[in-house]
C-alpha cells in the first residue's frame, strides 16, 4: 500500500472539515490515517458527533487532554513523533488553527515530512489571539497551502510564501454544511427535545460565545451578558453554552444576569442540531470563526462579538458585521436587522460544496 497521508484533528471544528476531506481523498484512492490528538473532546457527545458527521473512528487517539498552550503543544508533539516514525507517511495534513495544527506541523517538518495546511492564509491581524500565532507559523512550515478565500493568498505572499505552494480551493466546512443541511432538525424540534417549547416557530436569535477574550475576564463577560439580557427584550435568544463559558458564568455568578431575560440557556448541542438552529435563526451573535462562515453560507445575518475577524470575506461578501463588545453598536445593528433585514450578502467564490474534491485532486497528482 502507498504511504498514507496522516490527517490530524484535535478539536471539534477540525472534524467538520475532515468530514469532507477524508471521503474525497478516499475517492481518489489516496491512503489516509486519521489521528486524533485528543486536544478537545466531549466523551458524552462522541457517538452522536461521529455518527452525524459520518467520520470513521480515529486510527489513533493521542489523548493529550487539556493544559496550558505550552503544555498541550508539547504533549501533542511528544505523542505525534512516534506516530510519524511508525507510519512513515507521505505527508501530514492539518486543518484550521488549533494547537494540534501547529504542533503536528512542527514535528512533521523536522522529520522531513511534507505539511499540508487546509484553511491557510487567514489573518485577523491580532497577535493577541493564540490562533493567529498558530496560523502564521503553520503556514510558514507548509508545503501545500489550501485557501478558502482570495485575500488569504495576498496574506501569504506578503509573508514571503511562494505562490506556487498556494491553491485556492474554497471552504471544506461549507462542503459538510451543504451535505448535512437536509438532515438537520427544525429549531422547534431541537428546542422541544431539550424540553423548551417556547419558540413554537417564533423568531429568535442564536448566541455562541467561547473565546477566552470574551469569557475569561469577568468584567467583559458581565458586559456581554448584560447586553444580551437587554437585547432579548427585542428578540428571544437561544444560547447553547460552551462548557468553558458555563463555568465562567457560574464562577462569577453572572448566570443570574440572565435570570429574568428572554435568553434560553442550552447545553452544548450536536452538529445537526446547531445547523437546525442556525438555519432558522433571525440573527446569530457569535465569536466563532466557523459560525461566521456558516451564517454567510446560510444567508443569516451575523454579529461578530470581537474587534476583528480572520474571515474578511464574510464581511465584504457575506452576512457578517463585526460589532465588537460595544452595547450601542450591537443594539444598532440588531435594530437594523429586525427592521430592515440586515445584510443580504452572497455565498463567496468556490463555497460550492466541492472544496474537498479540489484538494483531493491536487494531492492525488503529487
Amino acid at each position: 500500500m502507498n504511504a498514507p497521508i496522516l490527517c490530524v484533528v484535535g478539536a471539534r471544528p477540525n472534524f467538520m472539515k475532515m468530514a469532507a476531506i477524508l471521503p474525497a481523498l478516499k475517492a481518489r484512492q489516496v491512503a489516509t490515517r486519521l489521528i486524533h490528538t485528543g486536544q478537545h473532546y466531549d466523551p458524552a457527545m462522541k457517538e452522536t458527533f461521529f455518527q452525524q458527521l459520518g467520520i470513521p473512528e480515529p486510527d489513533m487517539d493521542l489523548e493529550v487532554g487539556s493544559g496550558t498552550h505550552a503544555v498541550q503543544t508539547a504533549r501533542i508533539m511528544m505523542g505525534f513523533e512516534p506516530v510519524i516514525d511508525a507510519e512513515k507517511p507521505r505527508a501530514v495534513l492539518v486543518v484550521g488553527d488549533v494547537n494540534s495544527t501547529i504542533a503536528c506541523a512542527l514535528v512533521a517538518v523536522k522529520k522531513g515530512v511534507p505539511v499540508i495546511h487546509v484553511e491557510a492564509g487567514l489573518r485577523s491581524g491580532d497577535r493577541g489571539m493564540p490562533e493567529e500565532i498558530n496560523r502564521i507559523l503553520t503556514d510558514q512550515l507548509s508545503d501545500f497551502l489550501f485557501t478558502t478565500e482570495r485575500s488569504a493568498e495576498d496574506n501569504l505572499v506578503a509573508e514571503g510564501i511562494d505562490r506556487r505552494r498556494i491553491h485556492f480551493v474554497g471552504n471544506v466546512m461549507i462542503d459538510t454544511l451543504f451535505r448535512l443541511l437536509p438532515l438537520a432538525p427544525t429549531a422547534v424540534e431541537v428546542m422541544a427535545a431539550g424540553g423548551h417549547g417556547v419558540l413554537d416557530g417564533a423568531a429568535f436569535g442564536l448566541v455562541t460565545l467561547h473565546r477566552p477574550s470574551n469569557v475569561d475576564d469577568p468584567e467583559t463577560l458581565n458586559l456581554l451578558m448584560t447586553c444580551l439580557a437587554q437585547q432579548s427584550k427585542k428578540l428571544p435568544l437561544v444560547f447553547p453554552v460552551h462548557p468553558r463559558t458555563r463555568q465562567r458564568l457560574q464562577d462569577g455568578g453572572l448566570d443570574r444576569v440572565l435570570d429574568r431575560a428572554r435568553v434560553i440557556l442550552l447545553p452544548p448541542v450536536g452538529y445537526l442540531e446547531m445547523l437546525g438552529l442556525m438555519k432558522s435563526a433571525k440573527v446569530i451573535l457569535t465569536d466563532s470563526g466557523g459560525v461566521q462562515e456558516e451564517s454567510t453560507a446560510l444567508g443569516c445575518p451575523c454579529l461578530t462579538l470581537r474587534e476583528n475577524t480572520e474571515r474578511p470575506v464574510t464581511v465584504t461578501e457575506g452576512t457578517n458585521t463585526v460589532v465588537g463588545r460595544d452595547p450601542e453598536k450591537i443594539a444598532a445593528v440588531l435594530d437594523d436587522i429586525l427592521t430592515k433585514g440586515g445584510k443580504a450578502g452572497r455565498i463567496p467564490e468556490l463555497w460550492d460544496g466541492h472544496a474537498a474534491d479540489r484538494i483531493a485532486q491536487h494531492l492525488a497528482a503529487v
